[in-house]
Order: C-alpha cells, then sequence, then structure tokens
C-alpha cells in the first residue's frame, strides 16, 4: 500500500491512536515507549503490512522538527540551580565523550570490516562516519525514560545525563556531516576548516539561543494576547524561528533550541502552565510521529542481513567505547563514585537521533550508506532494549535511586516581576501530616495559597487537616 492523500490522515490518526494505548502497557511492562513506537512503525511497514515510505528527505523534515520541540521542552524543564554542579561534566561527556565514542568506535568498525569473511569492506573514514552518526546518547530517549519512569538519581545524575543528551548532538552532527564531505571530497576539507566549523556551530548556537530564550520570554511577557490559547502556538512558531535562522548563519539549531529552553524554563513567563501543558502533549505527539516515520522507513529483511555486524558493533559501545569515554571523560572529578560513573556508562542510549543522522550519508549517495542506516537501525534498538530496559534495576542495584526526589513545579504559577513575594511549592511530610493549617508555625508573610491533593486543588483555611503528600503553593512576602 502506498501513501495517498486520501488515506494518509485516516492510517496516521490510526498509527498514533495504537501507539497511545501502548504507552499504558510498555510503563506495565517497563519496555520503553519510543522502542513500542519504532517497532509498531516497522510491522506496518514493507515487510509488515506493506505501507511503503523510503523518503529519507522527508524523514530528516519530520526529525528536525521533532528534535526542536523535544530538545525545547527538554530545556525548559532543565533547573539551572540542578544543572550548575555538574555543569562541567555534562558539557565534557557532549564534547570529549562524542569524540573520544566516535575515535574508539571507528576503529574498532574498520578492522572489523578488514577480516577476510566479511563481505563489506569499510574505509577508515566510513568507519568513522558510521561511528559519528550513533556517537551521541539521544535526547528522546533520555528525557523520555528518565521522566516517564520518574527516576530521580544521586550524585545529580539525571541532570547531568539530560544536559549530556540536550547537548551533544551538536558535535555528532558537524562529526556526520564533515565526515560525508571529506569521503565526497577529500580535497576540500582540512583540518583547520573542521575545527573552525565546529567552533562557529557551538558560538553561535550558544549565543543565538539565549538571545532567542530572553527574546522569547520578553514577547510572550508583552504581547498582551487576548486570547490565553495562542501563547503556546506563538511559542511554537519562536522555537522553529530559532532553529531556522541559527542554521543559516551555520550555528548548530539543535543547540540553539536547547539553550533557549532552558532560558524560557528559568524565566518568570507568562501562562507557563497552559504552555507547559500544550508542550508536553505536543512533545509525546512529535515523538510518536518521529518513530513510527523512522520505523517505517527501514526494511527489516535488509536490516538482518547486516544485524550480526551491528550486534558486535553495538556490543562494543555499550561494553567497552562508552565506559572508557565516560570514565576518562570524568577522569578529574574523583569525587564522584565510581558506580555513579558506571551508571552514566550505562545510559549511552541510541535512539532518533543517530537514526536521523544516518539518513544524510544515504541522501549524500555515500558508498553503502544502506548498510549503514540498516546497522544504525539495529543498533539503536539493541540499546533500547537491552539499556532501556534496565535503567531503573540498574540505579537500584548500583543504589542510585533518590527516594527524596525535590518536588516538580506542580501549579504553573509566576508572580509578576513588580510584585514583592515569591513563590514556594512543598510537599507534606513527617510532623505536618495531620495537622490543620492553624497549627502550623509559619513566619509573618506567609500564606497557603493552594493544595494539590491528589488530581485535585483545595482552596484551603485554618481547619483544613494536611495529609501525606499534599503539595502546598505558599506564597511569601520578600524583603524590599
Amino acid at each position: 500500500m502506498n501513501f495517498t492523500i486520501e488515506n494518509i490522515l485516516f492510517i496516521g490518526s490510526v498509527l498514533i491512536f495504537l501507539s497511545i494505548l501502548m504507552t499504558k502497557a510498555s510503563c506495565k511492562l517497563g519496555i520503553p515507549t519510543l522502542l513500542i513506537f519504532l517497532i509498531l512503525g516497522m510491522a506496518v511497514g514493507s515487510d509488515g503490512l506493506g505501507l511503503h515510505f523510503y523518503s529519507m528527505e522527508q524523514a530528516q523534515f519530520i526529525g528536525i522538527v521533532a528534535l526542536s520541540i523535544i530538545l525545547f521542552t527538554g530545556g525548559m524543564d532543565t533547573q539551572i540551580k540542578q544543572i550548575r554542579p555538574v555543569l562541567k561534566q555534562g558539557l565534557l561527556l557532549s564534547t570529549a565523550g562524542v569524540l573520544l565514542t566516535t575515535a574508539l568506535t571507528g576503529l574498532f568498525i574498520y578492522f572489523l570490516f578488514q577480516l577476510d569473511f566479511i563481505p563489506i569492506t569499510l574505509t577508515l573514514p566510513t568507519s568513522l562516519l558510521l561511528a559519528a552518526t550513533m556517537s551521541s546518547t539521544d535526547s528522546a530517549s533520555v528525557f523520555n525514560l528518565l521522566r516517564s519512569q520518574n527516576l530521580e538519581l544521586k550524585e545529580n545524575l539525571r541532570p547531568m545525563l539530560e544536559l549530556e543528551s540536550g547537548s551533544n548532538d551538536p558535535v555528532a552532527y558537524m562529526l556526520t556531516i564533515v565526515l560525508i564531505q571529506y569521503i565526497l571530497s577529500p580535497e576540500s576539507v582540512s583540518a583547520f576548516g573542521i575545527l573552525w566549523q565546529l567552533f562557529l556551530q557551538f558560538l553561535l548556537g550558544s549565543v543565538l539561543g539565549i538571545v532567542f530564550g530572553f527574546a522569547v520570554v520578553k514577547i510572550i511577557n508583552c504581547i498582551n494576547l487576548k486570547n490565553s490559547s495562542l501563547y503556546p502556538l506563538l511559542l511554537l512558531v519562536l522555537i522553529f524561528i530559532t532553529f531556522t535562522v541559527t542554521d543559516y548563519v551555520k550555528g548548530n539549531g539543535y543547540l540553539a533550541v536547547y539553550l533557549a529552553g532552558i532560558v524560557v524554563g528559568n524565566s518568570k513567563c507568562a501562562f507557563r502552565r497552559e504552555i507547559q501543558s500544550f508542550m508536553d502533549g505536543f512533545t509525546w505527539l512529535f515523538q510518536i510521529i518521529m518513530f513510527l516515520v523512522l520505523g517505517l522507513l527501514v526494511n527489516p529483511h535488509e536490516m538482518w542481513e547486516v544485524a550480526g555486524f551491528a550486534l558486535v558493533i553495538g556490543i562494543f559501545m555499550m561494553l567497552a567505547a562508552r565506559p572508557l569515554s565516560v570514565y576518562l571523560c570524568l577522569l578529574p572529578f574523583n569525587a564522584m563514585p565510581a558506580k555513579a560513573k558506571a551508571f552514566v556508562s550505562w545510559v549511552g542510549l541510541r535512539g532518533a537521533v543517530p537514526i536521523i543522522f544516518a539518513t544524510y550519508p544515504v541522501v549524500a549517495g555515500v558508498d553503502y550508506s544502506d548498510q549503514l542506516f540498516n546497522m544504525v537501525f539495529f543498533i539503536t534498538l539493541i540499546s533500547l532494549v537491552v539499556q532501556g530496559m534496565t535503567i531503573t534495576f540498574a540505579a537500584n542495584t548500583l543504589d542510585l535511586k533518590d527516594e527524596n526526589r525535590p518536588m516538580d513545579r506542580e501549579f504553573g504559577v509566576e508572580l509578576a516581576e513588580d510584585i514583592n513575594s515569591k513563590l514556594i511549592e512543598e510537599k507534606v511530610q513527617g510532623e505536618t501530616d495531620g495537622k490543620s493549617l492553624s497549627e502550623l508555625k509559619m513566619e509573618q508573610g506567609t500564606l497557603v495559597m493552594l493544595i494539590k491533593r491528589n488530581n485535585s486543588y483545595l482552596i484551603p483555611n485554618g481547619s483544613t487537616v494536611l495529609q501525606e503528600g499534599d503539595k502546598l503553593l505558599i506564597i511569601k512576602e520578600t524583603e524590599q
């Protein structure tokens, strides 16, 4: 069956409907939801129900749109106070870690494909290209797994992993593009040119991301739209403008939207609750669409032809390349326990980003690019199955799961900048449980405005009895 104007809306709606239903089953079975979406796409593809989708260019476009939204939303959920203690570690992993993973994996692939019994012979540049497409941890997979499983970790590991996965795509992207250019035209690429492009991508991506982030906050707070439902749409448009403008001036758009998200998420912003709710839903939608499309893109019978090689490479990356690069990057941080480094090594998840990057060699016409794409896809499946399904187990085994997790922002309320007060969110536990508000000893100028109990909101008074697990929204007067 081919896609037509008449059936694409129906088929797409059915697939998204099935994907949403499967998220419930995946939570019960401990299966990563993103893996479910990939498998569903494969099941209805050319080797399954017969839907044919072969456009690498369209898959790239969908991937760019989806990743822009995913990275921005991930940035919004990243608190600066949480990433500040692990900023150096995260940035080292997202830069030097990617380079080390590419070098180690590329050399392994090169020597592997020199063996006589393997029918394919890959050159060193092509081997490095295959490694580069898989060298970054996948932001969609990391954000999704850590947050869907409510996994809070000791040693500030969660913000470190999210920072790494949100900021390491630029290096992998640049390596992929430069290696393609070198393979197709060796004389056009120099060492200085590579370093300059990488520097420019980071500089422009960082500067424009921060600038656009503050501009987004200013626009949302000052535009004063009559219909509040338009604010999330306005934000969505500004995300795409941030990506496209940054990319047009040769900066890295992925880094820009992630940093813009961090700025917006850590600033006072009007209609935060509506915006956050909309972006969360839209992020899920595009995660589903992206993984379904990538599942449709692969022909499983072709993937199985390279499954043996891909399995060996995937095992090497999980057990050798990723751990070695992590330990080398984190070597200066002696205070970090060995078990924390071991966990970071295990969370080297592959996902949509490597598959999307693997489409670039196919579009460019690199030799053996179809085989490279199929290997990347198979390695991604292995990573999601083996690593994705064992993250919680690994955290428990290494005693890194933090049961005293800080409370997320439940209310989504912001005060105007000219109000001389601040909002605090606290969780009822310990001695406070069972007491009424009038029994609490609160500082002067402090008031409990709202209580969230399960999924209901209560307007409190002095006789309201608090229960274990209640979330309190408190307004506190600040000194002038």
